[in-house]
């Protein structure tokens, strides 16, 4: 029986974080990535597909927050990664994994297409917030940093949503 050298198995992790810690917090971070990129993909469907009066702001506006958006989802695999776990990269483990529905095949009219990208970054800032007590009990800093960049972001983009749909 041949003996496997240490390159061929993997390095134990010792960071100070319990192997049960870092798997809960990188089982909230595949879901929170699995919104991230579902959010992303459905800001650039927007983006492709708004038309009407508005169509200049939001096209642009909508490519500035999928271009943050797809800036957001290598610093969370990174993360899981760092904990020692595989990140989720599949649209099936995605599908599975995200609070957030798929857009509708027919693209919707652009106050809708607002309204559910309000309700989007409400949803991921949701997600962000249900991970952070367990980082935190587990005195998880760089993810507890990361979850509390990530709320800012989503909850100020879907303020600024919600008040495009204010009379």
């Amino acid at each position: 029986m041949a003996k496997k050298s240490a390159s061929s198995s993997p390095a134990a992790i010792h960071i100070g974080i319990s192997d049960k810690d870092r798997a809960a917090i990188a089982g909230g971070l595949s879901r929170l990535l699995a919104d991230t990129y579902t959010l992303y993909l459905t800001t650039h469907n927007f983006h492709w597909n708004v038309t009407g009066p508005m169509f200049n702001s939001l096209h642009a506006m909508f490519m500035t927050q999928y271009t943050e958006l797809w800036n957001a989802v290598d610093p969370i695999a990174e993360r899981i990664r760092a904990l020692g776990h595989a990140a989720p990269g599949s649209y099936a483990q995605f599908e599975k994994l995200s609070s957030l529905k798929d857009v509708p095949a027919t693209p919707p009219k652009a106050m809708e297409m607002v309204a559910l990208l309000a309700q989007g970054h409400e949803a991921v800032a949701r997600t962000a917030r249900e991970v952070f007590p367990v980082a935190d009990d587990a005195d998880d800093q760089p993810t507890a940093d990361l979850l509390t960049q990530r709320m800012d972001i989503h909850e100020k983009t879907a303020w600024m949503l919600r008040a495009l749909l204010e009379d």
